[in-house]
């Protein structure tokens, strides 16, 4: 019995598994490739954060006779600040600014890097101020931030929302290292702090790419073998009837002998 179709069939269905293997392996590093590096760019406040940090602001710099305002910076762009403000407005800076005499102002500067890299992301926060401030209120502000859950890690996370919302706790922080006295109205509940939404998992988050390569590899092994075992069996149910086909016309010719 000639085994020609059959195994003929079963090259091409090897190849065809082949094919298949190839173009969704070559899918899933396309876009871990495209996901190598990750998104470094620093993103600035959005347009509400800045104008409802801005409107705090002043509504507190004039009860208090203190400007406040915020930074934030890209640490591998050494150009010009992503983004400012303050109690003046969005995009208005009260360090040497002569409309602010006595200013305190929160700088984050924020350092995203590649996967290929072995360092991680970063942020640096600093408060500052006009000479006449000292030093150690400045740190005690500073310190206040963090005990308020504003955190290196929550800025790496989301720095436009951290650094707009560190501006708007900089008046309560004030006058809690006795910079300022307290405002006449109390501060709306939008300058307290709200927490982040979860931000998942940042394993999962830099390497979603990589993940599903793998799985998908792992899918395309599991359906490998499933079509060897199937391609396997056929080829059992043909040689077989063959082998035993030949076993009776050997049988009978010992018997016409006898």
């Amino acid at each position: 019995m000639s085994t020609g179709k059959p195994a003929a069939k079963n090259k091409a269905a090897a190849w065809a598994v082949w094919l298949t293997i190839g173009l969704v392996v070559a899918g899933c590093v396309a876009a871990g490739v495209l996901n190598n590096d990750g998104d470094t760019t620093v993103a600035a406040p959005a347009a509400d954060e800045r104008a409802d940090s801005v409107a705090i602001l002043k509504r507190t710099s004039t009860e208090q006779g203190l400007c406040y305002g915020w930074e934030l910076v890209d640490y591998y762009d050494y150009g010009d600040p992503l983004n400012v403000g303050s109690n003046l407005g969005d995009g208005i800076a009260v360090e040497e600014n002569p409309a602010c005499p006595r200013w305190v102002q929160v700088t984050a500067n924020i350092g995203y890097v590649s996967e290929s890299s072995e360092s991680n992301d970063f942020a640096r926060i600093q408060v500052t101020g006009s000479p006449d401030i000292d030093s150690a209120d400045l740190w005690q502000v500073e310190r206040g931030l963090e005990r308020l859950g504003l955190t290196e890690d929550v800025f790496v996370d989301d720095p436009g929302w951290a650094v707009t919302r560190a501006a708007v706790m900089l008046p309560l922080l004030a006058v809690e290292a006795g910079l300022a006295q307290p405002a006449d109205s109390p501060v709306p509940a939008a300058a307290s702090p709200s927490p982040l939404p979860d931000a998942g998992s940042d394993y999962l988050r830099d390497r979603w790419g990589w993940l599903l390569a793998t799985v998908g590899l792992i899918l395309l092994a599991a359906l490998f073998v499933t079509v060897g075992v199937v391609q396997r069996r056929r080829q059992r149910r043909v040689v077989v009837p063959a082998q035993r086909a030949g076993a009776d016309t050997a049988e009978s010719r010992t018997r016409e002998k006898a």
